[in-house]
């Protein structure tokens, strides 16, 4: 179910809680609107505090902007059950066209004005009522996260909500100017983030909180970004238009460095962050909030109010953590049986489960070929792959009631409680997998391998409808109580946002792109340090057991000795697969159709292992999302100027 709230950027009324003192966690409770008399006292200051970081909820885990920022790259299609709909329109191969009224951009847009005009109330009134500098950088690191995540996605946006600019509103205006994106990010973004900078602790005053170290990398990362801005190697449109210069007098080199120095300088002074030992160690639901964790959208099992949603039944409301739903096979489909295959009596042998592997199945979004032979070609060394993927589905049937001690499956052969049921291949097998077997034939089109009780499925043969799972961001729970759990239930782990790691990447791009390095410190150095990390293994999803081994050597020496742009991007999305980062690395380098422009994947049907070429419509316009219907439909102006305040391409008249 998808809800799209209609709300003026310039309004004060939305879901927020608040904080009951400076506590370990944030004690939240329900509050529905804030008035400028709120913030004037320290208990509103705080209520103010903690709304913005409930507001992380409407967004980072919402399966619908996660669509916006994956869909239509190189990392996802739509999948079997995502066509006709936004998913397809996403992909921009063919199937309609985004508009302001179907663009799954827009939850972005709706929730983070509310919070915005909460950060300026805070930061208005904070330093009157006793409140600490830290605490106010806290507003101020939101507010820049909030605006910054904006132009990047829509362009220029309002610095004025209708009290002046970076005012609390209260007003109930209904017109709008925007400001263009040099304006955001000179007027707002930077100046908000230094403050941050200078003023947030090392460590969050509540887990989970903001810190210099948070602050340092978003800073980088805008100064990355608006310096690909003003460079601007393919000529890409920006809205509203404006000479891509810096009011500030600085060229595109001068923020490169930037970015470099305040990426190392984060590097080089962590606090309590830095990475954990192996990929697989920092994406186990065990170890979660982990240090190498800076940001997260929160969400807990103990408690309804504190997770954002149901703990039993997930609706796909705008709180829900459920974006993983949408990458998540049938493997339910999947079937063995109580006899021999001769004459079966057939059972769904991987039932629904809470569990990391498994979850909940949509089939929105699948993906293409190019992941598994380019992104991870390598599967034995990297362990990457294997911590990203759910690559074997593993039978469960005695949590679902089956009394059976053991199955028949693939060959006919038997499997029990535990063993692979279906299992994706690595690579194509040397020998001719047989997907024509009518005795013992799989009922989701996989073939068999001579010996194997287990059905298979090489690389070649992923589907819109069958493919590997996302494990890295699957459901973990400990209530389980040894059954199935409730795999229905929207994902109660925090959904992450920002990473010690990404300090890494953001400085040696910036160093590809001509920023002065230190020593230790180039962009072959600084890729390597991840890539060294991704050659350590302590668990094999794959096989499900411990495995002890590193091949740090042999991944460090596959990196090529001169790192380019489309390196970086290949290793971002070896590491960041799937978390929702896509889109915006792409749009950032100007890379979207040179990288994602085609893709290969088979169809929709059981049994379809024809890998189909499609080239999708990639426009220059398309690199800027459409301003929201909704907030259109809210102004108070002629259809002219909402046309004129629309980005070109999605304009009513054009």
């Amino acid at each position: 179910m998808k809800t799209i709230h209609k709300i003026f950027f310039s309004g004060t009324a939305c879901l927020l809680l608040f904080l009951a003192g400076c506590n370990s966690i944030l004690d939240e409770q329900p509050r529905s609107i804030y008035t400028p008399d709120y913030f004037k006292t320290e208990k509103g200051v705080h209520g103010g505090l903690t709304g913005m970081y409930a507001h992380l909820r409407y967004i980072f885990g919402n399966a619908y902007f996660y669509n916006s920022t994956l869909t239509g790259t190189d990392e996802a299609t739509w999948g079997a059950s995502g066509s006709g709909g936004g998913f397809q329109i996403f992909d921009l191969s063919g199937a309609g066209l985004i508009t302001a009224s179907n663009s799954d951009a827009s939850n972005l847009w709706f929730n983070t004005f509310p919070n915005i005009n909460t950060a300026n109330g805070v930061i208005e009134n904070a330093s009157a009522v006793g409140v600490s500098d830290a605490l106010i950088a806290e507003a101020r690191f939101f507010r820049a996260f909030d605006y910054f995540m904006l132009v990047q996605t829509f362009g220029g946006v309002p610095l004025d909500l209708g009290a002046g600019e970076l005012k609390f509103n209260t007003s109930v205006a209904r017109n709008s100017v925007r400001n263009t994106v040099p304006e955001v990010y000179t007027r707002a973004i930077f100046p908000d983030l230094l403050q941050a900078v200078a003023n947030l602790p090392e460590t969050g005053r509540v887990t989970g909180g903001v810190t210099k170290t948070l602050a340092r990398l978003y800073l980088a990362k805008a100064y990355l970004t608006y310096a690909w801005w003003l460079e601007n190697p393919n000529n890409i449109p920006t809205y509203p238009e404006t000479d891509r210069t810096d009011p500030d007098g600085h060229n595109a080199q001068w923020y490169f460095q930037q970015a470099y120095d305040i990426a190392t300088t984060a590097i080089d002074n962590p606090g309590p962050f830095g990475l954990v030992a192996t990929y697989y160690d920092l994406h186990v639901g065990t170890n979660d909030r982990n240090k190498e964790l800076l940001l997260y959208a929160d969400h807990t099992q103990t408690s309804e109010l504190y997770n954002g949603s149901s703990l039993s039944f997930g609706s796909g409301g705008d709180a829900d953590n459920f974006a993983v739903w949408m990458l998540t096979w049938n493997y339910t489909a999947l079937q063995s049986s109580k006899t021999s295959w001769a004459s079966p009596q057939t059972v769904n042998s991987v039932q629904r489960e809470a569990a990391q592997g498994l979850g909940r199945p949509w089939v929105r979004m699948a993906p293409p070929h190019g992941v598994f032979e380019n992104t991870f070609a390598d599967k034995e060394n990297d362990a990457r792959y294997d911590g990203t993927f759910s690559t074997s589905y593993r039978g469960n049937w005695p949590k679902a009631g089956v009394t059976n001690s053991f199955l028949y499956n693939a060959n006919d052969l038997t499997v029990e409680p535990g063993d692979a049921i279906l299992t994706f291949l690595d690579e194509v097998p040397a020998d001719a997998i047989d997907y024509s077997n009518s005795v013992y034939k799989s009922n989701v089109g996989a073939g068999v391998l001579p010996g194997r009780a287990d059905y298979v499925i090489a690389p070649n043969a992923f589907s819109r409808l069958v493919y590997p799972g996302l494990w890295k961001l699957g459901t973990y729970r400990t209530d389980n109580a040894g059954g199935l759990g409730q795999p229905n239930a929207a994902n109660t782990r925090p959904f992450n946002i920002a990473k010690f790691s990404e300090l890494y990447f953001v400085a040696a791009e910036a160093a590809v792109k001509g920023a002065a390095t230190l020593p230790g410190k180039s962009a072959y150095d600084l890729i390597n340090v991840i890539r060294a990390r991704a050659g350590k293994w302590r668990w094999s999803n794959k096989e499900n057991v411990e495995k002890i081994e590193d091949h740090s050597a042999d991944v460090v020496a596959e990196t090529p000795a001169t790192i380019d742009i489309n390196y970086i991007l290949a290793e971002r999305s070896r590491e960041y697969y799937g978390e929702g980062y896509r889109w915006y690395d792409l749009v950032r380098t100007q890379k979207w159709e040179e990288i994602a422009g085609s893709y290969t994947i088979c169809g929709t049907a059981v049994g379809d292992r024809t890998p189909v070429t499609v080239t999708r419509q990639i426009q220059i316009t398309n690199y800027l999302r459409p301003v929201p219907q909704g907030q259109l439909d809210n102004m108070n102006v002629s259809i002219a100027e909402k046309d004129d305040y629309q980005n070109p391409g999605y304009r009513v008249n054009e």
